[in-house]
């Protein structure tokens, strides 16, 4: 059960070490040493290798954390949500960076495609499960001496407690591609030793992580799809892990010509095609595949982007033409082998920056460059299930005209309950957002202006009668 604590602007204005003042005045991050939340004196002895004698949960009441990337890139803040309170803040290795949650939402995973670099951030709050109880910890975030070095880390996605890390590799450099599949514990480990599956060619592919089976993209030599055939895959392959490595059991049958973007749920993995979908369903020992065909009117367009989540019976697609800003939204129902154009679409002069389902899966978000949060949900009509808009938050009132050149809006979904978080760059700020209400209860004000953020915490547990995305 997770307790809701709203933020109060009251309280963000008078506290002391939050992250800037009032009105004109000037307020810096004030550096403070970590403070080590320690496990409550109840007589046993919990020590640090995860062992104790009882079997009581103890569990942590907490909104989570929020690691947020400066306009520099160079720089990653660590924010207590429960009072708004800055606790640590760190100098990244490279400047140019991009930020995501591990697996488990307990480290920031620190992406540097042109470095070749992969680093992490221990957010300081996670949950480990003993058997007979659950033990949460909450302790001052860190850094990892934990680091991965591959060619062009790309698509990094995360699904069921494991994160797959596509390299795309270097044709100039005649570096293949690798893909690197880990979980918050081999972070916490520094497991070196990860499962892997190498390629003898460079592409800009796409892995799904899944238990004991990856489905992961493949690159024929004689591709000759388009004029993207160099870079972009055209087949998936599945790798089944045993025996401590990945062995490729098969390749789909079905082609999936530009291969980009993937996303899965309980029960289907797909990926994009210029043509259509992929459709990927295990069947007793082996995949199954089928394509769904772009429907009427995406001529020059193709699915580059889906959005999956395990709760959803649809994907939510995102069709663009090659270099364009307009999106289409789609829904793909794999179970009935459509796809639809969503009747709600974002305003043809407004980009949309960023996508998300909830926590729980019943709403999607889209972020767009006007500074409206729109939320939509599902609802029945002749039988079938569709997307309509619920809602729409203006985000910000800003001359959009302010926004800092290579910045725009961004957002992040809290795991541990109905909210979501935006931060604006030309206001400074990170506005929180209760889904259901559709109402800002909270504001966070910043002293630099936000590049991206990344909610970090202890999930809660849905019970989802049937049983990552990536950008």
């Amino acid at each position: 059960m997770t307790k809701s604590f709203p933020l109060n602007l009251i309280a963000l204005a008078l506290g002391s070490v939050f992250l800037t003042g009032c009105g004109d005045a000037e307020t810096t991050i004030i550096e403070q040493d970590p403070i080590v939340v320690e496990a409550p004196d109840d007589g046993h002895d919990h020590d640090d290798d995860g062992h104790d004698d009882h079997g009581d949960d103890i569990v942590i009441e907490s909104l989570g954390r929020m690691a947020v990337l400066s306009e520099d890139s160079a720089t990653a803040t660590i924010i207590d949500l429960d009072d708004a309170e800055v606790l640590d803040s760190f100098t990244l290795t490279h400047a140019s960076n991009r930020l995501s949650s591990s697996p488990g939402y307990r480290y920031v995973v620190v992406a540097s495609r042109d470095n070749d670099y992969v680093g992490f951030i221990d957010g300081g709050l996670w949950r480990e499960d003993h058997a007979d109880h659950l033990h949460d910890y909450e302790q001052s975030p860190a850094l990892s001496d934990f680091e991965l070095m591959g060619s062009r880390p790309t698509h990094l996605v995360s699904h069921d407690g494991q994160l797959a890390i596509f390299y795309d590799g270097d044709a100039n450099s005649s570096i293949p591609a690798m893909v690197q599949v880990l979980t918050d514990t081999d972070i916490s480990v520094e497991n070196g030793t990860l499962p892997t599956v190498n390629y003898d060619i460079n592409m800009h592919g796409v892995a799904e992580p899944r238990g004991e089976h990856l489905l992961s993209t493949v690159r024929r030599d004689d591709a000759e799809s388009t004029s993207n055939a160099k870079i972009l895959p055209d087949q998936v392959a599945v790798y089944h892990w045993h025996d401590g490595e990945y062995e490729q059991e098969q390749i789909l049958e079905v082609a999936c010509p530009d291969l980009h973007g993937a996303a899965q749920n309980h029960e289907f993995v797909v990926f994009g095609c210029s043509d259509g979908i992929l459709v990927a369903h295990q069947h007793d020992d082996e995949y199954e595949a089928e394509k769904i065909a772009n429907v009427e009117g995406m001529e020059g367009m193709r699915v580059g982007n889906i959005y999956g989540h395990e709760a959803s019976e649809s994907f939510i697609g995102v069709a663009s033409a090659h270099g364009g800003a307009h999106s289409v939204l789609l829904s793909i129902n794999p179970e009935e082998n459509e796809m639809e154009v969503l009747e709600w679409q974002p305003e043809e002069d407004a980009s949309v920056v960023a996508y998300s389902f909830s926590a729980d899966g019943e709403h999607f978000m889209v972020l767009d460059s006007h500074g409206h949060l729109n939320i939509l949900e599902t609802h029945e009509h002749d039988g079938h299930m569709h997307w309509e808009l619920a809602g729409q938050i203006e985000i910000s009132s800003e001359d959009l005209s302010m926004m800092p050149e290579g910045l725009s809006f961004s957002m992040a979904v809290a795991q541990s309950g109905e909210y979501v978080y935006v931060a604006d760059p030309i206001a400074q700020h990170i506005l929180q957002i209760h889904l259901e209400d559709m109402e800002v209860e909270g504001d966070m004000e910043l002293d630099f202006a936000p590049k991206s953020i990344v909610w970090l915490g202890i999930a809660e547990e849905y019970d989802h009668e049937d049983g990552h995305t990536h950008d």
